[in-house]
């Protein structure tokens, strides 16, 4: 009803479309989200607007993205519809052709809706202004933005294209493992190196540099993970439980019957009380088996977790030249997070008289550190007070070197 009510009050008449524009507003979205989608664009006409959406203003036989181009080309403006979905599916199709991009971002207001919380907004929609769809007031405020004159909306909405500087601190798509659907707690995963997602086209300069990072994390699964067939550690396990209970029965039996003074007389009744113990023992065998497999399985998925965020800490010391860093907090999911370090290696440059141990203890920094601290980013959320940012070399956030003092002072190492 609310949303019916704005719609009225709102008599505005929709901006004149120019020479070489036959929409308003070209509406990009993903096929998930299409009853949400078209209830909106039903609302848009109704109010005059002319909308462009791809299931029926699309060209058949031509790609995706010359449709899009030219759709996008004949709108005044861009409506993104972000879910999930669309960051996974169609965002790419945009970020493939940059040139395209950047003239929407120069020339057209990009007016980013967010479908629904906890979306992670793509890298280079982060520095505008977006619409939530939960706001009682958004349809009134959509209309405001659509209704307005491009010119008018150039000094007040709409930023230009601007190098990825501007992102620093935001937190990237994170990268699933490849084996997630086998992978289990005390194994590593493993991501793949033959393509540089999308997201990190414009990011990373040298694809190498990339390939070489991912590939210090899956030598993780190569030195770190041993003996993998469950069945083979299984099996080493029992044998090396069954000795050591073997041992242990043949002790308590001889210690308490010497101790005791009932070891029988009759020479025939010793076999006996040996095969008891010995029964007894691999009874046991059984119960020792399930909480050994316990305790390992707990601490070898640890271990692996442990080992991979040093190989993040490796590869971290590769990425940072590209303003990269990725975390580990599980064996099968990698943050990746836009970060600039160049202040805070200034930091440690002015703390250390000799150059030699401030490259060293920066580098130390990046190994036990970065990890944790990419996590910690791409979360937003810190293991401590943050501290008072006009201090520290990222705006609006915690610093690296910030990030490594404070935790240092917890006597954390990671």
């Amino acid at each position: 009803m609310a949303e019916k009510t704005s719609l009225a009050a709102f008599t505005d008449a929709p901006p004149a479309l120019k020479e070489g524009e036959t929409f308003h507003v070209f509406i990009s979205y993903s096929s998930t989200d299409h009853q949400w989608t078209h209830s909106l664009i039903d609302q848009l006409e109704a109010g005059g607007l002319q909308v462009c959406y791809h299931e029926r203003d699309f060209t058949p036989g031509r790609t995706v993205l010359e449709n899009m181009s030219e759709c996008i080309q004949e709108s005044q403006k861009v409506l993104l519809v972000l879910s999930s979905e669309f960051v996974r599916s169609r965002w790419c199709l945009l970020e493939a052709n940059m040139s395209l991009f950047r003239d929407c971002l120069e020339r057209k207001p990009i007016v980013p809706v967010l479908l629904e919380p906890g979306v992670c907004v793509p890298l280079h929609l982060c520095h505008l202004t977006y619409l939530e769809a939960g706001d009682p007031e958004f349809l009134a405020k959509l209309l405001k933005v659509l209704f307005t004159n491009n010119r008018q909306l150039l000094g007040a909405t709409v930023v230009p294209y601007q190098p990825p500087s501007i992102y620093n601190g935001k937190a990237l798509q994170p990268l699933t493992a490849a084996n997630v659907e086998t992978l289990h707690k005390w194994d590593s995963g493993t991501f793949s190196d033959m393509v540089v997602p999308d997201q990190l086209l414009l990011i990373i300069e040298d694809k190498d540099k990339y390939q070489k990072a991912i590939a210090i994390i899956n030598s993780v699964s190569q030195n770190e993970v041993w003996l993998r067939p469950l069945w083979m550690r299984v099996l080493l396990y029992m044998s090396g439980l069954i000795m050591f209970l073997l041992l242990i029965g043949l002790f308590v039996y001889v210690t308490a019957f010497v101790t005791i003074n009932i070891i029988p007389t009759n020479a025939n009744d010793a076999p006996v009380g040996a095969l008891v113990v010995t029964i007894a023992s691999l009874f046991s065998v059984p119960i020792g088996l399930l909480v050994h497999l316990s305790l390992w399985k707990m601490d070898d998925g640890k271990h692996v977790v442990r080992a991979m965020q040093k190989a993040a800490g490796r590869a971290n010391a590769i990425l940072r030249e590209e303003k990269l860093l990725m975390g580990c907090c599980s064996n099968s999911k990698l943050y990746l997070v836009y970060v600039c370090l160049n202040g805070c290696e200034g930091e440690f440059k002015e703390a250390f008289e000799s150059q030699v141990d401030a490259k060293e203890a920066f580098k130390r920094a990046l190994l036990m550190f970065s990890s944790g601290y990419a996590c910690c980013l791409a979360k937003k959320h810190f293991p401590f007070p943050q501290p008072d940012s006009c201090r520290g070399h990222l705006v609006g956030g915690v610093c690296f070197c910030q990030y490594v003092s404070l935790q240092l002072s917890r006597g954390e190492w990671k």
